[in-house]
């Protein structure tokens, strides 16, 4: 069977909110140090110990708001001992993530600076789980008010006269787990207790996200809206990709046929996940006022072997940047209720944009997904139907093709499409309505010979995105051909 793709151009959906397209750097592993900070003293070329290789790099994703300090590092981060004068900062062990001795030689000012760097909103994680309502305020007030008062002085005398501009922050995180093994009535109270005090001091409004349900955990939801709708701006969402299970995760690059297949099922699932969510999130908000803030995702996989098991370190494959295709089509084709989302993580934790090792930087298949798809970003979504065939695994069910289209400010529309069959071919049947089409197509592909190629320090452009001439084009319809295991992104201008 052929699958049927119809775009009406003319057709809007909404707009596509560009933090969709956010990240995620927890200190966790090699994402902050080494990844992102090297101190001012490291051969590695840096502006003010912040990486210039990186920063370069992340620039061209045109990264619309970056998550920190964590995960499950934000419920036991306590920001008072990472300002200051680094030579005075507290030491402290990492207990979730490898048990090693975090500096804090990174903390506020550095992340803030390096938002300022990428041009990015920060998204900051406050601690419920060991913190307290007094320490989540001081951080606030030290970050945001700009008149006369202890924390901002403490900020002022710390090198940083101008209070920054803080959007996002989130109350705790994973509180059913990581964040204090809460019940959700328990964590609603405290929620509603700890969002009072997160203030809005001048012109600064802070957009205040709640901690969400992991995966599948509906009452949670169900418990969080009629209990805190009303006190919350976003709801978060976590879920991640383990083709074998939470506990037997599989490689990152040895993995079977079987295995690419459960990735792209439970890749689909987050559809699922986002329509019973907002069904439940309607009863209580049918205006979708409340986002869901879908900030953990991604493929979460063993770590690599001979690696600290705490710093999830793992590679980056073609079916990484299938994956991440179809989750965000996925994100796009639900713009009424996810307004945000942080793929885990940046730099050299789970599926990342970037692996380092020392001086070194390889751009990772799921980085050219991000660069491809930006041009969503604020784009308006426009209609789009699709017929496809059904492939399966395990008796459940999923879609070879996915797809999501929008038209850019200029009025250039762009399809993106995933061929999640690692063996054939699909051919699509492509009607282009409401506008003409001209004979004036491009495309980009990322594809590659085998399911398990990726990029090496030794071969750092073994998957990258190529010209994509699969298509050819008679009025305004179009056949389009995507090769076996590949992202496509088709512009019409």
């Amino acid at each position: 069977m052929e699958t049927r793709v119809v775009v009406n151009a003319d057709v809007s959906r909404g707009k596509i909110d560009k933090h969709i397209y956010g990240h995620f750097a927890e200190h966790l592993g090699r994402c902050i140090y080494e990844g992102i900070w090297v101190g001012e003293d490291s051969p590695i070329p840096n502006t003010n110990g912040i990486r210039n290789d990186v920063v370069a790099a992340l620039k061209e994703l045109n990264i619309p708001n970056l998550r920190w300090p964590g995960g499950c590092f934000a419920d036991e981060y306590h920001w008072k001992d990472g300002v200051g004068p680094r030579e005075n900062r507290k030491r402290m062990i990492n207990t979730h993530w490898g048990g090693v001795v975090e500096n804090n030689h990174f903390g506020t000012h550095e992340f803030m600076m390096l938002c300022e760097m990428l041009e990015t909103e920060p998204y900051i994680n406050g601690n419920v789980g060991s913190g307290t309502v007094q320490e989540m305020s001081e951080w606030v007030e030290y970050m945001t008010f700009d008149g006369e008062s202890p924390m901002a002085n403490w900020r002022k005398e710390n090198g940083q006269e101008k209070a920054w501009k803080l959007k996002y922050f989130g109350v705790g995180n994973e509180n059913w787990g990581c964040g204090g093994n809460m019940r959700p009535e328990y964590y609603a109270d405290l929620y509603r207790r700890f969002q009072t005090y997160v203030r809005n001091y001048g012109d600064n409004k802070i957009f205040k996200i709640a901690g969400g349900a992991n995966v599948d955990d509906y009452n949670w939801t169900e418990v969080l809206m009629r209990e805190a709708a009303r006190f919350m701006d976003g709801l978060s969402l976590h879920y991640y990709v383990h083709p074998g299970g939470f506990f037997n995760k599989g490689d990152a690059v040895r993995f079977s046929e079987k295995e690419w297949e459960l990735s792209m099922q439970k890749a689909y699932f987050t559809e699922e996940l986002i329509e019973k969510h907002s069904t439940i999130m309607d009863k209580y908000d049918p205006e979708k006022r409340v986002a869901i803030i879908f900030d953990e995702w991604g493929a979460w996989y063993d770590v690599e072997p001979g690696t600290n098991p705490g710093f999830l370190y793992q590679q980056n494959t073609v079916r990484d940047s299938v994956i991440a295709g179809v989750t965000l089509n996925i994100f796009n084709n639900h713009n009424d209720r996810v307004r945000m989302a942080n793929i885990a993580q940046m730099i050299n934790v789970i599926q990342s944009m970037i692996l380092t090792d020392e001086e070194k930087m390889i751009l990772t298949p799921t980085y050219h997904v991000f660069k491809m798809y930006k041009v969503h970003q604020d784009a308006e979504r426009v209609a789009l139907d699709i017929d496809t065939k059904m492939l399966s695994v395990d008796g459940k069910e999923y879609p070879q093709v996915s797809a999501s289209a929008s038209k850019a400010a200029d009025g250039t529309v762009n399809i993106s499409l995933c061929n999640t069959d690692k063996d054939n071919e699909a051919t699509i049947d492509f009607e282009l309505r409401g506008m003409e089409l001209l004979g004036n197509m491009t495309g980009e592909v990322i594809t590659s010979e085998k399911m398990n190629d990726h990029n090496t320090f030794e071969n750092p452009d073994k998957v990258k995105p190529v010209e994509f001439t699969g298509f050819d084009t008679k009025d305004n319809a179009v056949v389009v051909t995507l090769p076996p295991m590949s992202v496509v992104m088709l512009s019409v201008r």
